[in-house]
């Protein structure tokens, strides 16, 4: 095979499809890209058997065919060619010439018939989602999923398609990020399923803001389709946590707070907590809230925010990264914290359709 291919092209296509190699794979067939040149495209494609991805750059194409190199070292030498053309021909054995001005390599692949083809969605269920709601959807919650690989159906997203809603969940067992949004499809493709973290990494990469994702499901696989890309993964199995029963029931008491302020408080303040006591205290009194840090070891850091509150007075203290998580990753000005009392999980809500519970922790005073 032979083609010619701008390097800035070459180079964005293969940052797309490499993150899906494994470093630590037994099979040295995964640790290589599929290239096929046809058409006037060079196709790119990366597996490790649970994830896979393909996409597309224009190529101007001399001689039809197809191979495997070695994906992080040519990423590498792509990455550092002189010129913007790059010629790459392909011989029988496999071994890559590539030419690009004065600079030369060549390396060695592997044949294209030992490289695992991507699932076929024939007879799946199709979704047709806007890539900027479930881009912002999965940034909303991506942050609560749960790495503890002990417990494997918390790592990824519980993505649940029923009553004209699309929801999507993340908790870790402490923490919770739910947001649902309105989504048409027919009530006989209503399913439930967890897309593991792996894949939601990835669909985040590849999601803009214009257009459609097509969403395919079979029984134990889903595809993505954005662009001249394709995203599949392998499902979680097993039985995703009754998460509406972790919700508490009407609050009796809402702070409203400004989010950027709010979060930059707790980011200062919490940079006096130690990893004996990784907690930060709020203490809301009548039209203020002082936020405070406290470690023997370490010392201790106090500041105030007013806030309105006119409700009795409240102390209630949470892991600093799972309350600064929804900060950093609203855009909303405004939001609400709604509490019960100190022992009680405390809810982040917005103006809209995102939700996220934290648990308070014990905290002696």
């Amino acid at each position: 095979m032979k083609f010619t291919v701008s390097k800035e092209a070459l180079l964005e296509g293969l940052q797309k499809v490499q993150h899906v190699v494994s470093t630590r794979t037994t099979l040295p067939i995964l640790s290589n890209v599929l290239l096929v040149a046809e058409e006037g495209r060079l196709r790119l494609t990366t597996t490790d058997l649970d994830v896979g991805i393909t996409g597309s750059v224009e190529a101007s194409v001399s001689k039809e065919g197809a191979t495997t190199l070695p994906a992080k070292r040519l990423v590498n030498i792509i990455r550092e060619l002189p010129a913007s053309e790059v010629e790459i021909s392909v011989d029988a054995k496999n071994v890559a010439s590539i030419q690009c001005g004065p600079s030369f390599f060549k390396i060695i692949g592997l044949g294209q018939d030992d490289f695992p083809p991507l699932p076929d969605f024939e007879n799946a269920k199709e979704y047709r989602i806007p890539q900027s709601l479930l881009r912002d959807g999965l940034k909303k919650t991506a942050y609560s999923i749960s790495t503890d690989e002990t417990r494997y159906v918390l790592n990824g997203i519980y993505t649940s398609f029923r009553e004209g809603k699309l929801t999507l969940v993340a908790t870790d067992g402490r923490r919770l990020a739910m947001v649902e949004s309105d989504l048409e499809f027919p009530a006989s493709q209503e399913a439930d399923v967890i897309v593991p973290t792996k894949a939601v990494q990835e669909l985040q990469r590849l999601l803009g803001t214009e257009g459609e994702v097509l969403v395919r499901l079979s029984d134990n696989q889903i595809s993505f389709s954005i662009g001249d890309h394709l995203l599949v993964s392998k499902l979680i199995e097993g039985n995703y946590p009754n998460y509406r029963q972790v919700i508490p029931g009407d609050s009796s008491i809402r702070v409203e707070l400004p989010r950027e302020a709010t979060l930059e408080t707790v980011r200062r303040v919490s940079l006096l907590s130690s990893d004996k006591s990784n907690s930060v205290k709020l203490v809301f009194t009548p039209n203020q809230v002082e936020v405070t840090a406290n470690s023997p070891d370490v010392g201790e850091a106090r500041e105030t925010m007013e806030v309105p509150y006119d409700s009795n007075d409240l102390q209630i203290a949470f892991n600093p990264e799972f309350l600064k998580a929804p900060l950093q990753n609203l855009e909303e000005e405004t939001v609400y914290l709604d509490l019960i009392d100190e022992m009680s999980p405390g809810v982040v809500r917005i103006d809209g359709n995102f939700l996220y519970v934290i648990m308070p922790m014990r905290v002696t005073s």
